[in-house]
């Protein structure tokens, strides 16, 4: 890092093991918090200490992004497009140099009143203005991290910034601690288990948590079951003990997944199958079981059940949760 990152009253210019420890005090807990599906978790270093490709001053980086972030009391997609918007612009690299007079990690400008050149070298200043902007941008927690990302810098190349969304995710569990859940036969028949137990089980609108069956809503008020992303949700969570936990809509799903999509020839069991025409209408999600079936709650007036894979119709992508490979 090019300069000192000031906290409190305290002035560190420290590596990333001290901001870890930062990160720590700022969260309260020695432990990682569960993993939220698809999103920020770290495969394990390269043998030169670099994550997705990012070594110690990108690192560094990151790890103030998350502090200043937890400071600011800002949710963890605000530190992911903080993330996306560094690597695009700089590799997150609190560069010196750049286009015209353009600057530092998100390569501010002066002449467009960023700041002074100083201010757009130092780390905190740059990621606290970073996020000043962003929390001025409207709906930008309900953007993709690259469209909130474009919102803040108004770049000429708008869609660059989707490209960074898995290497974000893998540099920013890397420096709070988490690792990916790997894909061991262990955890994905853990999952498949907890899914299959709930064969049987009513279709409930608007019901189903992280506990098991619940009324559902609507149509389905007072009946005690699952809709189908609530049964995707509660089969991950209990079938990893707690460490996986998704959001709780199909879209949401897709959201948070939508950085490992797998081929059709690809399927695995626990990946899942999203259904709709585009990620804004997805309408419904299943579980792949392998040997071709998957495990769905369908609609009202039916049960959680196993059903031959639907390909055709309005099936939209396939993605995985848990990493494999590793």
């Amino acid at each position: 890092m090019r300069s000192a990152l000031r906290l409190g009253v305290a002035v560190l210019s420290v590596p990333v093991l001290a901001l870890l420890f930062l990160l720590l005090a700022v969260s309260g807990s020695e432990q990682p918090p569960a993993l939220a599906a698809g999103q920020m978790c770290a495969v394990g270093p390269a043998p030169d200490g670099s994550v997705a490709g990012y070594g110690g001053e990108s690192l560094e980086i990151a790890a103030a992004i998350v502090v200043i972030g937890k400071q600011r009391k800002l949710p963890p997609i605000a530190w992911q497009i903080a993330t996306q918007a560094g690597m695009a612009e700089s590799g997150l690299r609190n560069l010196n140099y750049g286009d015209r007079d353009s600057l530092g990690i998100f390569q501010m400008r002066p002449s467009m009143g960023w700041g002074t050149p100083q201010q757009l070298q130092d780390v905190e200043y740059q990621v606290r203005k970073f996020y000043e902007v962003l929390v001025t941008v409207p709906g930008w927690e309900r953007m993709r991290p690259g469209e909130a990302a474009q919102a803040v810098e108004r770049s000429a190349f708008p869609e660059r910034y989707h490209a960074f969304e898995v290497a974000a995710r893998q540099v920013l569990g890397a420096v709070q601690g988490i690792e990916c859940l790997e894909a061991s036969p262990t955890a994905t028949a853990g999952v498949i288990t907890a899914a299959m137990e709930q064969i049987g089980v009513r279709y409930a609108w608007g019901g189903g948590d992280l506990d098991g069956p619940s009324s559902g809503t609507g149509i389905d008020a007072g009946v005690v079951g699952f809709d189908c992303s609530s049964l995707v949700r509660f089969a991950y969570h209990r079938g990893t003990g707690g460490k996986v936990t998704l959001p709780r809509t199909s879209r949401e799903q897709y959201q948070a997944t939508k950085g490992l999509q797998v081929p059709v020839d690809q399927l695995a069991k626990g990946d899942l199958l999203f259904y709709g025409s585009s990620p804004g209408s997805i309408h419904h999600v299943a579980l792949y079981a392998g040997n071709d079936q998957m495990i769905e709650a369908p609609e009202s007036g039916k049960t959680v059940r196993t059903t031959p894979v639907r390909l055709g119709g309005d099936f939209f992508a396939a993605t995985r949760v848990l990493t494999r490979g590793q």
